[in-house]
């Protein structure tokens, strides 16, 4: 099976307030998944994967900010790799374009994403855990203090969100 959109991959955005804590794990928590899929691949495991993920804020708050610390441990203690030099930015209209996919983790980011890209056509923004088939937001583990209940979310969405890209292919 070959999961790839357009210029022979698939493109995903994720997406929260401030691109410090979901969005950055959510990204690099795909990545990971992506890295260990093509591992298998190479071993015979028969799925090859062309996905491209990055991560932006609606907000501009935290703008040119690393992944918030406890984001950071969280990741590490599931030895999911990160790149440290990653920094938040805003999300801008040309995303539309460049993505097949912008994910959402809130009602709330949905909202504020219509601010920056006022119309969906292609409707290629969603929720997170909508690809789960569950109808709630990621709760912000910055109000909460839950890394962990955000990590598992992600990983949840993250595993549907896969399979979905790999079906369409």
């Amino acid at each position: 099976m070959n999961c790839q959109g357009k210029d022979n991959r698939f493109n995903v955005l994720f997406v929260c307030h401030g691109n410090i804590c979901r969005s950055p794990m959510a990204e690099f928590i795909l990545k990971d998944m992506v890295r260990k899929a093509e591992t298998e691949s190479e071993n015979g495991g028969g799925i090859s994967l062309s996905v491209y993920v990055e991560s932006a804020a609606v907000s501009r708050e935290e703008i040119g900010n690393p992944i918030y610390p406890p984001a950071k441990r969280c990741l590490s203690g599931h030895g999911v790799p990160y790149d440290s030099g990653k920094t938040a930015r805003q999300v801008v209209a040309s995303d539309y374009d460049r993505f097949d996919l912008i994910v959402c983790m809130d009602e709330w980011n949905v909202r504020l994403l219509k601010r920056i890209i006022p119309s969906d056509p292609l409707g290629k923004v969603r929720l997170m855990m909508s690809f789960a088939g569950i109808n709630r937001d990621v709760a912000d583990p910055w109000y909460t203090g839950d890394f962990e209940k955000t990590y598992q979310d992600l990983m949840v969405g993250c595993r549907a969100l896969l399979e979905k890209i790999c079906e369409k292919k």
